[in-house]
């Protein structure tokens, strides 16, 4: 599966060569090695070797199949072309530390919002910038990890994008599942709040986004459900971990639609950002007074990964399945269930 790196703040900027490329499981080395404390047994009586066989299903795959980066700055808002940070991207199909732009890029640009995506792309799917995460509709940003089943199937994409908004639909350059759910959220978006892509450009309260996301989740399965049972096709569960931005806040899921099967891992951490950050030095060990004094000057933040990219786990926690994350303008992490019936 992809993996994936989002780093929000309201004071505390990264670097990003220091949370993309120097930590030790940064994002750019999680392309053939992996980390996954915490995973647990599903259940008491379930077979250890069967557990651990659906975890490495989902989680350790060779992630090589496009590197994307948005990260938000306020420079058109200098220009009194908008208000509020908008989303810049990078996207490159070669290994991520070989490629000079990257590098470059990630050097000299610190930002309070960053989403960067490595992808793992499914058989059919082909291997093009446009099919790399994430997905910028106005200010908003969208990222997946996963794979909605069976939207191989003609009719189940036709059907998908027969219920995307035109303005929806003409954002979509790519052909992936995951570029469709996000057309499908942003189109509940547009019906939430009245129609028109420009409610992209608007700020939402983090309540309404979790709605137009169970929507399009709830949407999806119900075609699914009812195109498969048509031509007689098994019905799979989807993995759909999804985090959502618009620069000032941010929402993410760990959502599978099975009883049992779990979604890819899917972590979080309000600490493991003084770890990441050059202007405290010695700190990831966390020890003694000048432990403290990071704890204490470094700003607030939150950390949303597919991996830790520390190996201090005590710093990061996982994200339950068919668990909702939502951090608000005011840094507030809250907790709750996906309210999508399946």
């Amino acid at each position: 599966m992809c993996r994936w790196f989002a780093y929000i703040s309201d004071t505390e900027p990264c670097l990003l060569e220091d949370v993309l490329i120097v930590p030790a499981h940064s994002l750019s080395k999680q392309v053939h090695d992996h980390y996954l404390p915490k995973l647990m047994h599903h259940e008491p009586d379930e077979d250890p070797k069967a557990t651990e066989r659906e975890i490495t299903m989902r989680n350790r795959m060779f992630n090589a199949d496009g590197l994307g980066m948005v990260w938000y700055t306020n420079t058109r808002e200098a220009y009194d072309e908008c208000v509020g940070p908008r989303p810049v991207m990078y996207k490159v199909l070669s290994q991520p530390t070989t490629d000079p732009i990257f590098n470059s890029i990630c050097a000299h640009t610190s930002t309070l919002t960053l989403f960067a995506h490595i992808r793992a792309a499914s058989p059919s799917s082909p291997i093009t910038l446009y099919n790399a995460h994430p997905f910028t509709f106005g200010r908003w940003t969208f990222m997946h990890n996963g794979g909605v089943s069976n939207f191989e199937v003609g009719a189940v994409k036709r059907e998908v994008v027969a219920r995307l908004s035109e303005e929806a639909m003409e954002r979509v350059k790519g052909t992936t599942d995951s570029e469709h759910l996000a057309g499908l959220f942003f189109t509940m978006m547009e019906e939430q709040n009245g129609g028109g892509a420009s409610v992209w450009d608007d700020e939402h309260p983090l309540e309404n986004v979790k709605k137009a996301l169970e929507s399009a989740i709830a949407k999806i399965i119900e075609i699914q459900k009812r195109v498969l049972s048509q031509k007689g096709i098994p019905f799979e569960a989807s993995s759909l971990n999804v985090a959502i931005t618009d620069g000032n806040q941010l929402l993410a899921i760990r959502f599978r639609n099975h009883p049992t099967q779990h979604p890819p891992s899917l972590y979080f951490s309000t600490t493991a950002g003084i770890a990441l950050n050059r202007k405290y030095p010695g700190h990831p060990d966390m020890e003694g007074d000048g432990g403290a004094k990071a704890v204490e000057e470094h700003g607030n933040h939150v950390i949303v990964a597919s991996e830790p990219t520390t190996f201090k786990k005590d710093d990061w926690e996982l994200i339950d399945k068919n668990e909702c994350l939502m951090v608000g303008k005011d840094m507030v992490v809250k907790r709750g269930k996906v309210d999508v019936q399946f």
